[in-house]
């Protein structure tokens, strides 16, 4: 699509470009030397006359025409200004027709003047230009013209030539192309053709057609030169879009990378040392800080590798005799509870320098075996055991993989435990006290099933749980059935109870392996005082973590059941409580 200069109309070929051109050529009067426009004749004169006039070689020639025209010499400075006028008359003959005057005043009155605030200029200057000049008596040289404090330096429309001035390129077109211009006097009757796209005048209409096909040829190329640009712009926006998608996975690689590292760390799969490297770690800082004497080091050092050597728990956070404590506090005082349920006898441990922070898994795994010990129904599977140190509990875990247990949680923790911090949770509890032949199910209480993201149903299955033996109990009911493994997000503890008060609100009794061991130890009072109990009691509104796991142990195991749960391992599932 082509787009006609002058009206905006758009046309599809440049035949009909060409034919619509021609359209405007009738209608309006442009002056040849400053593309001036939309003025009527007499005001075209003047502004040729008083803009574009010059004392050179060829102007002379036509004062000379209108000399024997008009009169003699004598009367040639009386009528310079009508010399002037009559030869720009001829100049513009063609503009509109054959008969320049009368297609003059066929324009009408109240036409739009093309650029009017600009040429309007150009029309006061030229007038002020021409009193100037007659006050002098003659006609002086002009040193600017309008065109030049309008446009810039002109052009030569037929060579492309540059002059300073707009007097100097009127002389190069009147001396050198004086043949394509052709200027005719007043009388004749050849018509002029001008540009509608830059003004020019042309006596012939083949060179009109071919000055518009150069114009067309140049805006053709102006459209290919955009074309290259924007294809130039196109490249670089995808370069840079490039460059961003790289900075970005670049940077999102980057942040997987330290979430991972985080993770590690979090975990105890950073490859920062296990339970051995910990513990000698924190004792010297402590020795560094004051807290504790070199020689208190050196035994505490003994100790911990003799334990690490035999593979036994050196009992130093071990605190005994809590569930007979409990029991003689609910006998003697608790007005407000209506009936409490104890587990079997449990010791609790708590965390030391060596698995501050990650151990409690562990722990949790020594209480439940330490009430298993003392229980007579597991003797036979537990023979000669006694409670390990959390280094063994690594070993026996890996062992239990190289069994044949839970492949995929081995493969997750890279089949290996010792000599790390890695945490462990009710699965590696499970799979433990499986390959040891003790009989026990997971519990997946998945989502909350009170208000507020309480779990009602947890309380109630440990109620059942422990109630289970019979109805009809005395307040205090010390039963048969060992603690319950208690896991959430980021910890685990030990159930060891559950009571229920007199507005029958039910409350789990918990060892929390975090709680150092002389706050245990003042459970075992003769005179507990109801606060000592409040680290213990667990009420709805303390547990309101998304999910809860439990492993409850049952029994103990044949030797044919254990194959039978290994091999069921091995496409691990727990019992989920909606």
């Amino acid at each position: 699509m082509l787009s006609c200069d002058i009206c905006g109309e758009t046309v599809t070929s440049e035949p009909d470009m060409k034919a619509h051109l021609i359209v405007h050529m009738e209608n309006e009067i442009v002056c040849p030397f400053c593309k001036l426009s939309g003025v009527s004749y007499d005001e075209m004169c003047f502004h040729i006359e008083t803009a574009h006039f010059e004392q050179n070689t060829l102007e002379r020639n036509f004062e000379r025409i209108n000399t024997v025209q008009f009169g003699t010499s004598d009367n040639k400075k009386d009528n310079t200004l009508q010399c002037g006028m009559e030869v720009n008359s001829s100049i513009l003959s063609g503009c509109a027709s054959n008969h320049p005057k009368n297609s003059s005043q066929c324009l009408t009155k109240d036409s739009t003047l093309k650029h009017e605030t600009v040429y309007s200029e150009n029309l006061t200057e030229s007038r002020k230009f021409l009193k100037s000049r007659e006050k002098q008596s003659g006609l002086t040289e002009v040193k600017g013209s309008i065109y030049e404090t309008t446009y810039g330096p002109p052009e030569c429309p037929f060579c492309g030539k540059i002059e300073e001035h707009s007097e100097d390129m009127e002389t190069h077109v009147k001396t050198t192309h004086a043949n394509l211009l052709d200027i005719p006097l007043e009388d004749c009757d050849q018509p002029l053709y001008d540009c509608p796209m830059c003004g020019l005048i042309c006596t012939n209409y083949h060179i009109l057609q071919e000055h518009v096909d150069l114009h067309l040829e140049e805006n053709s190329f102006c459209q290919g030169m955009d074309r290259v640009q924007c294809s130039g712009d196109l490249q670089l926006a995808h370069q840079l879009q490039q460059e961003e998608d790289r900075k970005r996975r670049s940077e999102e690689s980057r942040q997987e990378i330290e979430e991972f590292q985080k993770l590690q760390r979090q975990y105890g799969l950073d490859n920062s040392g296990g339970y051995k490297q910990q513990q000698l770690r924190n004792m010297e800082i402590e020795v560094n800080r004051g807290r504790m004497p070199p020689s208190e080091f050196h035994r505490r050092k003994a100790d911990m590798m003799e334990s690490l050597a035999i593979g036994i728990d050196d009992g130093k956070t071990k605190t005994s005799g809590i569930i007979e404590a409990l029991h003689r506090y609910y006998q003697n005082a608790a007005t407000d509870v209506r009936q409490v349920w104890l587990s079997s006898v449990v010791d609790h441990f708590h965390s030391s320098l060596g698995d501050k922070g990650w151990g409690c898994g562990y722990r949790n795994f020594q209480m439940l075996l330490s009430s298993l010990l003392q229980n007579d129904a597991y003797d036979d599977c537990l023979k000669g055991m006694s409670v390990p140190c959390i280094p063994k509990i690594q070993s026996m875990i890996e062992d239990a993989w190289k069994e044949g247990f839970d492949p995929q949680g081995a493969s997750q923790l890279n089949n290996r435990l010792q000599g790390t911090k890695a945490w462990i949770g009710a699965c590696e509890v499970y799979i433990l006290l499986t390959s040891l032949r003790v009989k026990c199910h997971i519990v997946d209480f998945h989502k909350s099933t009170g208000p507020l993201g309480t779990h009602p149903r947890l309380f109630e299955w440990i109620l059942n749980y422990y109630s289970s033996e019979g109805e009809g109990s005395p307040k205090v009911v010390c039963t048969s059935k060992p603690p319950i493994y208690l896991q959430h997000q980021g910890h685990s503890r030990t159930v060891i109870g559950i009571e229920e008060k007199k507005n029958r609100t039910l409350c789990l009794l918990i060892f929390d392996p975090g709680c150092p061991s002389r706050e245990m130890q003042k459970l075992l009072k003769q005179d507990v005082e109801a606060s000592s109990l409040k680290q213990l009691r667990k009420s709805m509104g303390n547990l309101k973590h998304k999910q809860y796991q439990i492993v409850a142990v049952e029994g103990a195991l044949s030797p044919e059941e254990k194959v039978a749960r290994r091999q069921d391992s091995q496409v691990f599932t727990a019992e989920k409580i909606p």
